[in-house]
């Protein structure tokens, strides 16, 4: 049975809904694990126990005036915001939710596309994002952001490789690209078992890719005082904090499709793979909080060793050990 076109934008709407508001209470939710993992409170004035905290975060920055520098190049510098935030919310399209459902004799499948390459996809789109934090930098016409936009491009073209090959090994597994296709293929046995060393370089270099701690240099306040967006302000400053936070939940979603079974759960209803697919998700996030809190930033020149020198052998000997072995059994 074929899913109706308007089915898929009504789902298409739903999912970018569901992730603002993930994203809106992602910021919440760090600050309050951040606050009790250093014996604070974190947020608790606007709202009980601070919950209407990133409604008023909203507003301030609706309220915060945008300017643009006098020297700055205006379209690249209000577009680099805009296409960052699209890039990540646009990941999510190929992202399944579940294995399906029929309502009133519909078809309703867990995605809103299954495209044979979404995997491919799905970097081409991490890749095409990151041009928004380095021509928002450039545009600002000002040296710190450039140096921000620099070691951005540095660090993210450089940790994406290490990323790619951290996945190669699944892709050998499921022999498909396709990310239904892969969820599928771990009905019994998710791939974290026999993956570990590609889940351990994902992490690593999908925290380096989001800019999380310890690898945010290009936004290291301390150093450049505020990166890419130092130029920047109220939403379009917005904006950008806003495709950091999907991209955290993105990589997360991804994480938990490629290695933790995706909507498979202990009890495989259809109604609940929504659910422990989101559970997954949650507890992929607090991983990155939990790193954030407890480890320290790395020099520069210790996060572009660390990338090169470590990172992607490591990788590379994952996948090449994956396909010796499959080819063998």
């Amino acid at each position: 049975m074929t899913e109706p076109w308007w089915i898929s934008f009504v789902k298409a709407a739903v999912i970018i809904n569901v992730v603002l508001l993930m994203f809106a209470y992602l910021t919440w939710v760090e600050r309050k694990v951040i606050g009790r993992m250093q014996r604070r409170y974190g947020p608790n004035r606007a709202g009980p126990f601070g919950l209407l905290q990133p409604i008023a975060d909203l507003v301030k920055l609706i309220r915060k005036e945008s300017f643009i520098p006098t020297a700055g190049i205006d379209i690249l510098y209000i577009g680099a915001p805009v296409l960052s935030a699209f890039t990540a919310l646009a990941a999510f399209a190929v992202i399944p939710w579940g294995s399906g459902w029929e309502v009133f004799d519909y078809q309703i499948n867990g995605y809103v596309a299954n495209v044979s390459i979404s995997l491919i996809l799905m970097f081409a789109l991490g890749s095409v994002g990151i041009y928004g934090f380095i021509v928002g930098g450039w545009a600002s016409e000002s040296k710190y952001s450039l140096l921000g936009a620099m070691r951005t491009c540095a660090q993210l073209v450089s940790y994406e490789v290490s990323l790619a090959l951290s996945v190669l090994g699944i892709v050998i597994m499921a022999q498909s690209l396709s990310l239904v296709d892969i969820v599928g293929a771990q009905g019994n046995w998710w791939y974290i078992v026999p993956q570990a060393v590609g889940f351990v370089v994902f992490l690593i270099a999908g925290t380096a890719e989001t800019n999380r701690a310890p690898f945010d240099l290009p936004e290291a306040e301390t150093e450049l005082v505020a990166g890419y967006h130092t130029e920047y302000s109220g939403m379009r400053w917005g904006l950008f904090q806003m495709a950091e936070y999907v991209n955290l939940i993105t990589l997360s979603a991804l994480a938990t499709t490629l290695f933790l079974g995706g909507w498979h759960g202990p009890w495989e209803e259809h109604w609940l793979g929504p659910v422990w697919f989101l559970l997954k998700v949650a507890l992929m996030i607090f991983l990155f909080i939990w790193l954030r809190t407890t480890l320290p930033r790395l020099r520069y020149d210790q996060l572009m060793r660390f990338g090169w020198k470590v990172l992607l052998p490591v990788a590379t000997a994952n996948a090449v050990v994956t396909a010796a072995l499959v080819l063998a059994f």
